[in-house]
């Protein structure tokens, strides 16, 4: 399929298991599976609005293996926005997103236009957290990012993580909303945004 250029592209990273894929099915199809089926890469495809227009938002499941370093600068070259995963449950996964982190930046050169989003997911496992909200909230401070955790088990904030990706976006607008409508949750959102805006 020709890459289009009104294609707004979005890379999913992170180590294996802190359910990328988990987030990107849910938010995609509204699907959840309990079981592990470690990802090479898939793309996913979503019609949304784009400057007044339609185009597609892509979304890019990468693997969280390391083997495949070349993949990864391709996906980054190519990348719009980045959503870098990590589990509230593994302080491990959170280490993980720094060369990936470093390599974003080392690649896109200013990364200040460039809406990065940390994600904590697996936050409805509350019992086995390892990575507390501050330590989150820290180190997206730290890499001048937007923070949200999330839980694509209870689809606790999956769509609105895209949206906030999306209003970061400020090259061009890019919205979920394809009839240009804002719904309350996107108002409120505008209300509170500030709390952590990218530099």
């Amino acid at each position: 399929m020709p890459e289009q250029s009104n294609d707004y592209r979005v890379v999913v990273f992170g180590a294996g298991g802190v359910g990328k894929s988990s987030l990107v099915l849910r938010f995609v199809k509204g699907t959840f599976r309990d079981s592990y089926i470690p990802t090479i890469e898939d793309t996913y495809r979503q019609v949304i609005s784009c400057d007044k227009s339609i185009c597609t938002l892509q979304i890019t499941d990468t693997t969280g293996s390391h083997q495949f370093p070349a993949m990864q600068r391709l996906s980054i070259s190519k990348g719009h926005a980045f959503i870098l995963v990590f589990s509230v449950t593994s302080r491990q996964s959170l280490e993980e997103l720094k060369p990936i982190y470093e390599q974003i930046c080392q690649i896109k050169g200013d990364i200040d236009s460039i809406p990065i989003m940390l994600v904590g997911n697996k936050s409805d496992e509350d019992h086995n957290r390892e990575v507390q909200t501050s330590d989150g909230e820290a180190m997206a401070k730290k890499w001048k990012c937007a923070f949200m955790e999330t839980s694509a088990k209870t689809n606790h904030n999956v769509k609105e993580l895209f949206q906030e990706l999306l209003n970061l976006e400020k090259r061009r607008t890019v919205s979920l909303q394809i009839d240009g409508k804002k719904s309350k949750q996107q108002k409120r959102k505008e209300k509170l945004k500030g709390k952590c805006v990218v530099m």
